[in-house]
């Protein structure tokens, strides 16, 4: 693990995967609930962690150099499920790239029990892991000018779903009427590291193909 100095107060921690990202992320949460890590902000990311409002940085950094990771533990939190409907543009595409139809496209993702790895891009816009790696899409060659809000969609081995419009190079293959973000709600975001996540299909999806 390398820990790089970030500002006056904060330190960003790199690992090698996703996997151990998220095993980092569990075992600090659980340092700072018992009191042995001040800090302000957790951050997770793709492959790393951001430690923010440290009172002294120096300390943790000689300490986390020469933490060996446990295994994340499991999740307590309850699952969110998502009503989608699989009628996204792309969901056609994305069958014949993971060699079945489109039907059996929708079944193996909606069939995937998610956990949200971290968040980004836009407010309320976890990135979703859990599709084996022989489902791996490559993003859009390209990106569309606008993504609906509510767009359920894939890029590399993530799921996502839109929050609001904006563009976006992922690959759509269905939509939800589910509020991700409401800055009226506690919390604002639906999604959070940690969080189950399962899609619940609503309607037919297209013939098969």
């Amino acid at each position: 693990m390398r820990v790089l100095p970030v500002g006056e107060d904060a330190l960003l921690l790199e690992v090698s995967s996703g996997e151990e990202a998220q095993a980092l992320h569990a075992e600090l949460l659980r340092r700072r609930a018992e009191g042995s890590l001040p800090v302000r902000e957790i951050v997770p990311a793709a492959r790393t962690v951001l430690l923010d409002g440290l009172s002294d940085p120096s300390r943790p950094a000689a300490e986390l150099a020469s933490l060996a990771l446990p295994p994340a533990p499991p999740q307590a939190r309850e699952t969110v499920e998502i009503p989608v409907r699989y009628d996204g543009p792309d969901l056609a595409d994305v069958a014949a790239h993971w060699g079945i139809c489109v039907r059996e496209a929708a079944r193996v993702h909606a069939d995937t029990e998610f956990r949200v790895a971290f968040c980004g891009f836009a407010p309320g816009f976890g990135y979703l892991t859990g599709l084996p790696a022989r489902y791996d899409v490559p993003r859009r060659t390209t990106p569309r000018t606008a993504v609906p809000a509510g767009s359920v969609a894939l890029a590399g081995p993530y799921t996502g779903v839109y929050p609001r419009s904006s563009p976006g190079g992922w690959q759509l293959i269905g939509t939800t009427d589910l509020v991700l973000w409401d800055h009226a709600r506690v919390p604002a975001a639906l999604l959070s590291p940690g969080t189950r996540v399962r899609f619940v299909p609503v309607a037919a999806t297209g013939p098969a193909g």
